[in-house]
C-alpha cells in the first residue's frame, strides 16, 4: 500500500506540480513550436511520452552496469546516443504508418533527440536514485505532463487566433505572455497533491 501511494505521489508530482515544461523549463522548443494546433501537439506528445518511457527502460539497467564498472561518468554520452536511436525508431515508425502525423511534426520530430524533457527525465531519474518502477512511473509522469502542458497550451493558441491582439504584441510576445499564464495556472496543483499524498 506505501509502494502504491509512492509510486502515484511520484506520478501526480511529475504531471502537475513539477512539470518539467511548465516548472523545470524543459522541452520548451517544442512546447513554443509545435502548440499551433491540438492535433499536431497531441501527436508531438504521444511520441515524447513513448520515447521517455522506452529510454527510461533501456538506460536504466545501462546506467547500473556503468556505475558497476565505475563509468558513471559516460552516462550522458550514452544516454544521449540511446535517445537518439529512439528517436529514429519513431520517425520510422511514423513515416511508415502514420505519414500525416509525421509531415505535420516536420522537424520537431528529430528535436526530440535534443529535447532535453528526456534527457533531463532520465538523468533526473539517476539523481533521484529511483529504483526502475519509480523511474517507469516518473518518466510516463514527465510525459503525461508534457502531453498536458502542450494539449493547454494549444488551447490557448487556437482560441488567440481569434482574437484582436495589439500588433506589438503578435507573434512570440503574445505566446509567451500565453504560456506563462498556462504555467501559473499549474501552481494551484501543489497544494493538492501534497494535501493528498502528504
Amino acid at each position: 500500500m506505501e509502494m502504491t501511494k509512492g509510486l502515484l505521489m511520484i506520478l501526480m508530482t511529475a504531471i502537475l506540480t513539477q512539470n518539467f515544461v511548465l516548472s523545470k523549463f524543459l522541452g520548451i522548443c517544442p512546447f513554443l513550436g509545435v502548440s499551433k494546433k491540438l492535433n499536431t501537439a497531441v501527436g508531438m506528445s504521444a511520441a515524447v511520452i513513448f520515447v521517455m518511457a522506452l529510454a527510461t527502460a533501456v538506460t536504466y539497467p545501462i546506467n547500473l552496469l556503468l556505475v558497476s564498472k565505475n563509468l558513471a561518468y559516460l552516462q550522458t554520452i550514452v544516454f544521449i546516443l540511446v535517445i537518439a536511436a529512439l528517436v529514429q525508431l519513431v520517425e520510422i515508425i511514423l513515416k511508415k504508418y502514420i505519414p500525416a502525423l509525421y509531415s505535420a511534426l516536420g522537424i520537431y520530430l528529430p528535436l526530440i533527440t535534443t529535447n532535453c524533457a528526456v534527457l533531463g527525465v532520465v538523468i533526473l531519474n539517476v539523481d533521484n536514485g529511483y529504483n526502475f518502477a519509480q523511474s517507469m512511473f516518473n518518466s510516463v509522469g514527465a510525459g503525461l505532463g508534457f502531453m498536458l502542458a502542450m494539449v493547454m497550451f494549444a488551447g490557448v493558441r487556437e482560441r488567440m487566433e481569434s482574437c484582436e491582439i495589439p500588433k506589438f504584441m503578435r507573434g512570440l510576445p503574445i505566446t509567451l505572455v500565453a504560456a506563462s499564464l498556462v504555467s501559473v495556472s499549474f501552481l494551484g496543483f501543489t497544494g493538492i497533491v501534497e494535501h493528498i499524498f502528504g
